[in-house]
């Protein structure tokens, strides 16, 4: 019954969802009475066991992805996510607790199959040995559901006559061929493009002589300004930010874009608002990035007019990808020189990889412009410990914040708090925002533009059940020719963007980014 009756969301798991007639249960236990031999009838039933235990395994992989990522799993696309999902474990709570999660899940997903199957075989041979008496309670509980799914009978809100096994079965169904027809779908729109063909001297002309910086925030989402929890934390820190900005000689610009990914899987953010396509499933990035479609970053390489360099303090082994966004040279977690402890899934604070950033490519003397993907990692969940921002006269090595990291909150108290865990969110995307303020203002030259913005939402119990994909997006500059540019897109002033901003779509943005400093279109097609 619980098997039958189980929903594929935590926010689901309540008692009036037990309180059903599931009319699977009905259907299997007919078949059953009909099977006339043993054998048959217990082939049958371990079968029909083992493949709702199996879809018991996918309810409960449902309930994870939509408690971190807000959407259910996809059987085609989201088993290699359960790797990263090991990682990110190992990294918040170690590697102990990493591996005994594993173990522990494997063997739950095989004793769910298997005790399903037998409790199901031994069901069937407790109905044939009471033949009549369960025939009649069938017939009895088929009418029951017949009745109250006609009339739409309810208990405690829900109805009566359950589909729930049918319901999740069409469900699972319907992402397997979706994704299948997507997938070649997909690769043809890849295959066209707006700027594909545009030659060097016509992309982003009205750019030349900028230093052009394009900085990703960890799960820097709409709930961090608008949330009643969150933003008293966050929207003093941009409000002050565009105050401070302003004394340097820096104008802001900020709107709304609507995220492909939602409460995790970022590198579908990045590749979303860098490409100028929906990349909301991780077939879809394996086409793109192994195809030719020109990102934003890529059409600054192929001016040959910028240096083109890639922050990653999140990448602990390789990452191909780098050719396709057209960055010349990539500083991973284990190349910008920190020294420090590692801050749960963050390798080290955003404040350190901006000062390693300066360091090692932004204060050197070069006879090109620089352009640069800088990906801040701060505020990734589970959002403990914080670090805390230091003199960055003091950063060094890293070590400065061994104390920090060590008087800092757990993960586990963290994530076990809702509350909680939406104050930390707060705090942390307030220490990454205000890092990178400070950097520019001690950094940054009368030709830095700096473009920074969300790769998505928290996740849900943070973000909030009903919120949506929303995340900031904020163009800063002191040269006030290249806001002009962008005057007619009606951006909020500052750090911070209003309510009723624009919003685009996510993918939307490099097309508008590329026209709006005086890039030519010319089409490639499929």
């Amino acid at each position: 019954m619980g098997a039958l009756l189980l929903p594929s969301s935590l926010d689901a798991l309540r008692l009036n969802r037990f309180t059903r007639i599931p009319g699977e249960g009905i259907l299997a236990v007919v078949v059953l009475l009909a099977l006339p031999r043993r054998r048959l009838r217990t082939a049958v039933a371990a079968l029909c066991g083992a493949g709702l235990g199996a879809l018991t395994v996918l309810n409960l992989l449902d309930m994870g992805f939509n408690e971190f990522l807000g959407r259910g799993f996809n059987l085609v696309l989201d088993w290699e996510l359960l790797d990263d999902a090991q990682s990110y474990v190992s990294d918040a709570m170690g590697g102990t607790a990493a591996t005994a999660a594993g173990i522990g899940a494997i063997v739950l997903s095989v004793l769910l199959v298997v005790l399903t199957a037998l409790a199901t075989v031994r069901l069937a041979h407790l109905l044939a040995r009471h033949r009549p008496r369960a025939s009649r309670g069938t017939a009895i509980a088929a009418i029951a559901w017949i009745a109250c799914a006609v009339l739409h009978l309810k208990l405690a809100g829900m109805p009566i006559a359950s589909e729930r096994t049918a319901d999740a079965i069409r469900e699972q169904s319907d992402r397997v061929v979706g994704t299948l027809r997507d997938e070649a779908a997909f690769a043809r729109e890849a295959r066209s493009d707006t700027f594909g063909g545009t030659p060097p001297d016509q992309l982003v002309p009205e750019l030349r002589g900028k230093d052009v910086l394009i900085t990703f925030i960890e799960s820097y989402g709409r709930s961090a300004i608008e949330d009643p929890v969150i933003a008293p934390t966050v929207t003093p820190a941009l409000d002050a930010g565009t105050e401070s900005l302003a004394e340097a000689g820096y104008q802001a610009r900020s709107g709304w874009l609507t995220s492909a990914t939602y409460g995790g899987s970022s590198w579908l953010g990045h590749s979303t608002a860098l490409s100028g396509l929906w990349v909301d499933n991780q077939q879809r990035y394996r086409t793109v990035t192994s195809g030719n479609h020109l990102t934003l970053t890529k059409a600054f390489q192929k001016t040959g007019a910028w240096d083109t360099v890639g922050i990653m303090p999140g990448v602990q082994k390789g990452w191909p990808e780098a050719e396709w966004y057209g960055l010349e040279k990539v500083y991973n977690a284990f190349q910008l020189g920190y020294k420090g402890p590692k801050f749960s899934w963050s390798t080290m604070p955003d404040q350190y990889a901006l000062e390693a950033f300066q360091r090692l490519e932004h204060g050197k003397k070069r006879d090109k412009p620089l352009m640069a993907e800088i990906i801040l990692t701060s505020s990734h969940q589970p959002w403990a410990p914080i670090p805390e921002l230091v003199d960055w006269e003091d950063l060094g090595d890293g070590s400065v914040f061994k104390e920090i990291e060590a008087a800092g909150k757990s993960p586990e108290e963290v994530l076990a708090d809702p509350d909680g865990s939406r104050e930390e969110y707060g705090k942390s995307i307030r220490y990454s925002v205000t890092s990178l303020v400070q950097w520019l203002e001690r950094y940054g030259t009368d030709d830095t533009v700096l473009v920074f913005l969300g790769d998505h939402q928290p996740r849900p119990r943070v973000s909030g059940l009903n919120a949506n994909r929303d995340v900031p997006v904020t163009i800063v500059a002191k040269d006030p020719k290249v806001l002009e540019q962008i005057d007619d897109w009606k951006w909020t002033e500052g750090l911070r963007p209003a309510e009723k901003a624009p919003v685009w779509k996510m993918s939307d943005f490099r097309d508008r980014f590329l026209t709006a400093f005086g890039s030519t279109p010319h089409p490639t097609k499929e």
